[in-house]
């Protein structure tokens, strides 16, 4: 397909993608509807349901599409023929879920997705609206209209979703070791972070890594009568509050042993830039509910601590009786989940390590330490000189009249960097979700105008692949 009848077709397709919407949104309403909350073991079955459903869909539109089982949840790989000359584009997405904990707090049952009118046009939510069922809708209605208008893509596709990114990716390496052939392309697109704001685009060039721990001590070899033992015994629960607690000093920085070697601070350049985007602090913060926002390092912009410094953080911690009402006792043990978010430089072994080392320790003498990795990985930084990001940035603009604009993010993707080492292509971080999506919160959205944005999005950056290798 050449380039006068490439855009020919592209404006046809953005035509029948706008003349479907509400089939697309229908779509996405029945993907939501399954609680693949990968997690979770009593939902493995969901898992499973959601990657067939993709299969299915994928196969409707002109796909050879699989589940292909793995040591974990399964991967939905996808692929269909690149035209002669055209260059072939790797899509990666999940379709597992967090879990949606605490429900009392949703409006609307997690797994029953409301479309919700409000002034930008409205809304989905449910588990999974954007992160990452909706947005990797987005790429599949796309694909679904160029194969309805045009016979198929104008470039070769290979689709790669999985199903544990939300518990560590762990089957991902063995799944790109075995099938590095099949996925072997020219680049790879990722839509599983954010705009700037719902009216300019954003790719992304630098994600952060992660190390993730658990961390369970026990001390007493039993609960013990608070009232007997007070004051004679430690109690494993402030142990661990006072362990945690000293793993930041008063100026928000980590004193983890060793944490911060490899660091790089960002150049004046890169300050400079960041500086110019006029960051919203306040409408960050007003997002969240809060009004203030005094976390991590202190003399430092938030930009550069959510993009370019790394953190720590407690996200989850329990031990002794939480029921109703009173139980007077020191409880024998407590647990704390722990996660590190990584910047170019630090090595996640290393860390794993050096936050081992410290909570041990810090043990009382006889005390025991358990310990449960959920995953880490590397942060990546994405060239930002690539010709495919020119495409991408000339694709956005079928859908925004404001060029994008290139990026940072604080959170994590492990696949990102898996892809980037096993298959040497660059990664395209290209997302449509906003700051107020509520993602891994209850009432998660997807704001329509995003969704639908999303889509003309991916059918517009096909175009400019195609034209690219012309």
């Amino acid at each position: 397909m050449n380039e006068t009848n490439t855009t020919a077709s592209c404006k046809s397709v953005l035509a029948y993608a706008d003349e479907h919407a509400d089939a697309s949104l229908a779509r996405l309403i029945d993907i939501l509807k399954i609680p693949s909350i990968s997690t979770d073991s009593a939902h493995d079955e969901d898992v499973i349901r959601g990657a067939q459903w993709f299969a299915d869909e994928l196969a409707a539109i002109g796909f050879e599409a699989e589940v292909v089982k793995t040591t974990g949840h399964p991967v939905v790989f996808a692929e269909v023929a690149a035209p002669e000359g055209a260059p072939t584009v790797l899509y990666y997405g999940h379709y597992d879920v967090q879990p949606a904990d605490p429900l009392e707090l949703w409006d609307s049952p997690p797994f029953d997705p409301q479309v919700v009118d409000d002034e930008n046009g409205g809304r989905v939510v449910a588990r999974g609206a954007v992160d990452d069922k909706g947005q990797v809708m987005t790429i599949v209605e796309a694909l679904r209209a160029w194969h309805a208008v045009a016979g198929g893509p104008p470039v070769g596709v290979k689709i790669m979703l999985e199903g544990e990114e939300e518990s560590g990716s762990a089957s991902l390496d063995g799944f790109l070791t075995a099938y590095r052939e099949r996925l072997a392309s020219d680049v790879c697109v990722v839509s599983d972070t954010g705009m700037w704001n719902a009216e300019t685009p954003a790719i992304t060039t630098m994600l952060r890594g992660m190390v993730y721990q658990e961390f369970t001590i026990t001390g007493p070899s039993m609960d013990l009568h608070s009232g007997m033992y007070g004051g004679a015994v430690q109690n494993p629960v402030n142990v661990l509050c006072s362990i945690v607690a000293e793993m930041h000093d008063s100026e928000g920085r980590i004193t983890i042993p060793n944490f911060y070697d490899g660091v790089e601070e960002p150049s004046s350049a890169v300050l400079s830039d960041w500086e110019s985007l006029n960051f919203d602090e306040e409408g960050f913060l007003a997002s969240a509910g809060l009004t203030n926002g005094d976390g991590g390092e202190h003399g430092r912009s938030m930009l550069e601590r959510t993009w370019s410094r790394p953190t720590l953080d407690a996200n989850g911690m329990c031990g002794g009786y939480v029921g109703e009402g009173a139980k007077t006792i020191i409880p024998s043990s407590a647990m704390v989940k722990i996660s590190c978010r990584l910047v170019p430089g630090q090595d996640p072994e290393a860390i794993e390590h050096a936050l081992v080392a410290f909570v041990r320790d810090r043990l009382p003498e006889g005390w025991s330490l358990d310990i449960d990795s959920h995953g880490s990985n590397p942060a990546v930084e994405v060239r930002n000189d690539s010709p495919w990001l020119n495409a991408a940035r000339e694709g956005l603009t079928c859908a925004y009249s404001n060029p994008a604009i290139v990026v940072g993010c604080g959170g994590s993707i492990p696949a990102v960097g898996s892809i980037q080492a096993e298959l040497g292509i660059d990664a395209l971080l290209v997302g449509f979700g906003l700051d107020d999506d509520r993602v891994h919160s209850p009432n998660e959205k997807f704001d329509l105008r995003c969704f639908n944005g999303g889509i003309r999005s991916q059918i517009g950056m096909l175009a400019a692949f195609a034209a690219h290798s012309s």
